[in-house]
């Protein structure tokens, strides 16, 4: 699954990766615990040309009446994101990239608290910018008021991430971007798109249970640190504060 991200990065890059012109700056203010309900910004193939802009993270179907009744989907998965009421549409028009630095897992340690870890390209390669595959949808309340959300895909987990958690999100390469995002890419190529990635992708580290609390934000985040003992050892440690799997995003 994927509950927080965070996102590092500067509109050069941005533009460079994902073929965008005239990104907004103030977009990209970095940020190491994004969680669900905040905005994200999304990658959309805009009327014109291909564009960057801000969403809140958790998808509101359009059909739906009253978001306070209705469940948080900030995950959509990719075995059911094509035919579940809450996704199919937006996965036949409306599909996205979310650019991301990395993301964080928590692994479960016995008796003991969970583990958590940074989950990011490794220092060698070229770019350490990655795209979530995600769909959004503009939510029309009775009121006149709009509110464009989105949800990230995932799929099951690599090899690499699998001891730590059973899913993952699913990444769409470089190479995919222009037939992820088209409206005349066939289904079958788009669930090939949503398959684990290779097993050198991505590289986990432990961290710090200071990611635990949405209230801290800062690189000291993904430092790296000795995994906690498992099996009862540091029970003292606090856990995560909600449910939700937790997923950094970095741009």
């Amino acid at each position: 699954m994927c509950g927080r991200f965070s996102l590092q990065t500067t509109a050069e890059e941005v533009e460079a990766l994902f073929d965008l012109t005239g990104v907004d700056a103030r977009l990209l203010v970095p940020r190491y615990n994004i969680a669900p309900t905040q905005p994200i910004v999304i990658v959309r193939n805009g009327e014109i040309n291909r564009e960057m802009v801000a969403m809140r993270w958790g998808l509101w179907p359009s059909w739906v009446k009253d978001p306070n009744d209705f469940p948080l989907l900030i995950n959509a998965r990719a075995d059911g994101v094509a035919t579940k009421n809450s996704f199919r549409n937006a996965f036949r028009r409306r599909r996205c990239l979310i650019p991301a630095s990395g993301f964080y897992e928590w692994q479960a340690r016995g008796k003991g608290p969970k583990q958590p870890f940074w989950i990011a390209p490794p220092t060698t390669r070229n770019t350490r910018l990655i795209a979530f595959a995600g769909v959004w949808e503009t939510w029309l309340g009775a009121d006149g008021s709009e509110v464009d959300t989105a949800a990230i895909i995932t799929t099951d987990a690599n090899s690499t991430l699998a001891p730590i958690h059973h899913r993952m999100p699913a990444l769409i390469k470089p190479a995919e971007f222009d037939a992820w995002l088209s409206a005349d890419t066939d289904s079958d190529d788009l669930m090939r798109m949503l398959e684990p990635p290779a097993d050198d992708t991505l590289e986990a580290v432990p961290v710090s249970t200071r990611v635990n609390s949405v209230r801290n934000d800062g690189p000291e985040l993904i430092e790296p640190v000795e995994a906690a003992l498992p099996d009862g050892a540091g029970d003292d440690l606090p856990e995560p504060e909600d449910d939700q799997p937790t997923l950094l995003l970095s741009l």
